[in-house]
């Protein structure tokens, strides 16, 4: 709806300035002026000339903007692909660490329960904000933690997200990691 009215717009000054220059200008050549240095003459050629400039302007903004519109939208669309790649490839990649979490769970032997302790842990979350999400108690969110924690052989919390983590390494951490052995 915004572009009809912007096209509508366009039309309506395009009409007023055409008016403005063809009018003016059909006056000067009916008034047949004895002399073109008069008040009068000088006022209509300045009018049709600012309606000139005023119209070239305007066409020129117009197609400028038109144009800064497509290279907008084709920049908006790559942008948006490469969100999308970007996407589908972090989605690929914590699908794979879903599920070797899962395995090495699974390999210490966690109850369902348990397991979803320990991950609720490994995402940041705190004792009470589990209890409270789980509808458990809090002291027996510490009980299960507690058994993760005696089942995957680590002392706590830090230990266990350093499990998982501890591997992980970002690609300009692997450069220096190459460059240095």
């Amino acid at each position: 709806m915004n572009d009809d009215l912007d096209e509508r717009l366009r039309w309506l000054l395009a009409i007023a300035l055409g008016s403005i220059i063809i009018g003016g200008t059909a006056d000067l050549m009916m008034d047949k002026p004895a002399t073109w240095l008069s008040f009068h003459v000088i006022f209509e050629t300045l009018m049709v000339a600012g309606a000139l400039v005023m119209a070239t302007t305007l066409w020129l903004g117009w197609w400028r903007s038109a144009h800064s519109a497509v290279e907008l939208r084709a920049t908006l669309e790559a942008q948006r692909e490469e969100r999308e790649a970007w996407r589908a490839s972090a989605e690929a990649a914590l699908e794979g660490l879903g599920h070797a979490i899962d395995a090495q769970f699974r390999t210490w032997r966690l109850t369902p329960t348990e397991s979803e302790i320990a991950l609720m842990l490994l995402k940041g979350y705190g004792h009470k904000e589990i209890a409270a999400l789980t509808g458990r108690s809090e002291r027996t969110v510490r009980q299960h933690a507690g058994v993760v924690y005696d089942k995957a052989g680590i002392s706590g919390r830090a230990e266990l997200a350093a499990f998982f983590l501890n591997g992980l390494m970002l690609p300009s951490e692997e450069r220096k990691a190459v460059s240095v052995a």
